[in-house]
């Protein structure tokens, strides 16, 4: 049952190792709950070595160091955000009643003062890119912004999340190739958006019933027991697009093995979810952390050409 899932596990490293009156703030930005860090560095990442691939080199670790620590940032930033809007909701729902705003561990006031410090942080690393990646990240902020209403307004809500979190894979090639994304980024972002509709609708599995009551929307609501057949649409049209990256981008053969792996990854995933395991639901969207890595690796090999080298 959904209500009866926490919306984290009592051994997460905060409990555990961080000081008692820092805990409500890792959690209000989910630091104990890293997966969505990784989800959304992960397209800047992939966007950093596609745009490496195209001319031949490695990705630069600099770049890779800012975006991680700007994801890290931005992440944290999103959820105190989120959290602050959805407050009346969570309030409602099992899993995310315990949340330090509905909970009344941080005030809403105190709640922004963290999401401008987050965010004054954030452009900081933000300001040493290159001007398109500035503009991208700036134009971002209306992504962020909007999306916590979609739940209110459409069943897809995963479909917005998938524009917002995978925007990284844009910021990243304009940094990685000092200038405007090209093609291969613009088919890899729309890989990505449906990767994340696949991987969010998973994730919504464990708030069917909650949602429901609620009187919230979701993609996993919508589609019910044909969300396992969906999801797999929605990876299949991941991967084609991803492919179409690579092909527009003149990627090397050593793309073609983890790009696979990738694609084996996600439809397993969608083979095993099951709609009345909201458990198992949550162990199949972390391990999107993995595929992604993965897919990271293929857009870095792909920069090998046969007789040339990095």
């Amino acid at each position: 049952m959904s209500s009866i899932l926490p919306d984290a596990a009592p051994t997460n490293w905060v409990d555990r190792h961080a000081p008692a009156p820092l805990r409500p703030w890792l959690k209000l930005g989910r630091f104990d709950r890293p997966t969505g860090i990784w989800l959304l560095m992960l397209p800047g990442w992939m966007g950093i070595a596609l745009a490496a691939a195209t001319r031949g080199r490695a990705p630069d670790p600099i770049l890779l160091v800012l975006f991680f620590l700007g994801a890290a940032l931005m992440r944290a930033a999103g959820c105190a955000y989120n959290d602050i809007v959805d407050r009346d909701i969570d309030a409602k729902v099992a899993r995310t009643a315990g949340r330090p705003i509905p909970s009344g561990q941080i005030s809403v006031k105190q709640a922004w003062a963290f999401v401008i410090g987050c965010c004054l942080a954030s452009l900081v690393i933000l300001l040493t890119l290159h001007w398109w990646a500035i503009g991208l990240g700036v134009a971002s902020l209306a992504l962020v912004a909007a999306y916590p209403f979609m739940k209110r307004i459409t069943w897809w809500p995963q479909a917005w999340l998938g524009l917002t979190f995978n925007w990284g894979a844009l910021m990243g090639f304009a940094a990685g190739a000092y200038g405007a994304p090209g093609w291969p980024a613009v088919l890899l972002y729309a890989g990505l958006v449906f990767w994340t509709l696949g991987y969010d609708t998973i994730y919504a599995v464990q708030d069917l019933e909650d949602d429901a009551l609620a009187g919230v929307k979701s993609s996993a609501l919508r589609l019910g027991d044909q969300a396992p057949r969906a999801v797999l649409g929605f990876y299949g049209a991941s991967f084609v697009l991803v492919i179409a990256c690579a092909w527009i981008g003149g990627l090397g053969p050593l793309f073609l093995p983890p790009a696979a792996l990738f694609a084996l990854l996600l439809s397993r995933q969608a083979a095993k979810l099951d709609v009345a395991d909201p458990q198992g639901a949550l162990a199949l969207f972390k391990s999107n952390s993995l595929a992604g890595l993965v897919l990271v690796a293929a857009l870095a090999l792909g920069a090998w050409q046969p007789g040339g080298a990095f």
